[in-house]
């Protein structure tokens, strides 16, 4: 994965596009920053005051950035900012592929970049003043959900098996593999940032049959059916609009029907992860990518 562009306060990255500060688009406004829209499930029971309060989940939010391409008498200049803009708002990687989003950078003074995983819905361009290098725009990105992320993937060494005898702190890697073949159980510890729960991204990799891994602390399973031989590795993507369980020749893999894959997440701090496979080798490991998620700016 290729490092993000450093931004400077006020300067923001839209779909790999730098704009705000120090960059020729100039911005008037940014809203849709704060709690994101809900859906709501109250009922109003017949017969009697009141109202039944029934779940709550968050809409995906819609921020809007009031903006102007100012390039001053260069009517040439501002056509090709806006030529750019329009391009990287038609990546047909994106707007063809169901799920699939681009990214929202956002930079605040005395905060860390954060990133929105989402779509450019508007972008809207008034020509009128373009001849004196003035094009204002109405810009709409919709993200997926109400996170903000972290611009940097965050990894776990990959995690194999312990000796007997439980766990010793500090954690060394890479972890002894214990001595009796078979069906293993192999523990481990990541400690994730963010104030969010977060969904992983975890590759096992062979050789190994029927792998399983949970989730401690929420003890949620997820199982693959199957066997990897050695170089092979099955990797299970458990981000919305993601989600799916890909091997290394690109083929599928099928998990357990008790499997909630859109309920596997990782949350705040510390979280145990327990995996067990069928290793006669006892080489498989797992990895865990993730990006920490943060509910607000």
């Amino acid at each position: 994965m290729s490092t993000p562009v450093e931004l400077a306060d006020h300067q923001h990255e839209l779909a790999g596009v730098l704009i705000g500060k120090g960059t020729p688009v100039v911005i008037a406004a940014i809203e849709g920053l704060g709690r994101a829209p809900q859906r709501t499930a109250d009922i109003e029971p017949p017969g009697e005051d009141g109202l039944w309060l029934g779940p709550d989940f968050f809409s995906g939010r819609t921020i809007r950035i009031d903006a102007g391409i100012k390039t001053p008498g260069d009517e040439e200049a501002a056509l090709a900012v806006h030529a750019t803009l329009q391009d990287a708002a038609d990546d047909e990687e994106v707007r063809l592929a169901g799920g699939a989003t681009t990214d929202l950078r956002l930079k605040f003074p005395g905060r860390p970049a954060r990133t929105v995983r989402g779509r450019i819905r508007l972008l809207d361009a008034d020509l009128t003043a373009a001849k004196h290098g003035w094009i204002p725009l109405d810009i709409e990105f919709t993200a997926a959900d109400q996170l903000y992320y972290d611009e940097r993937e965050s990894t776990s060494m990959p995690l194999g098996s312990l000796t007997e005898g439980g766990l010793m702190f500090p954690l060394m890697f890479p972890f002894t593999i214990e001595d009796t073949a078979g069906a293993v159980g192999r523990p481990g510890f990541i400690t994730v940032a963010g104030t969010a729960p977060t969904w992983p991204v975890l590759r096992i990799s062979g050789p190994c049959a029927n792998p399983s891994v949970t989730h401690v602390a929420s003890g949620r399973t997820l199982t693959v059916q199957g066997s990897l031989a050695a170089g092979e590795w099955v990797e299970i993507d458990t981000r919305p609009g993601w989600r799916s369980v890909l091997r290394s020749n690109g083929g599928g893999m099928a998990l357990s029907p008790q499997s909630r894959i859109d309920l596997f997440r990782l949350t705040p701090g510390v979280n145990e992860l327990h995996w067990t496979a069928t290793d006669p080798t006892l080489t498989s490991t797992l990895a865990v990518a993730w990006w920490p998620a943060y509910k607000a700016l």
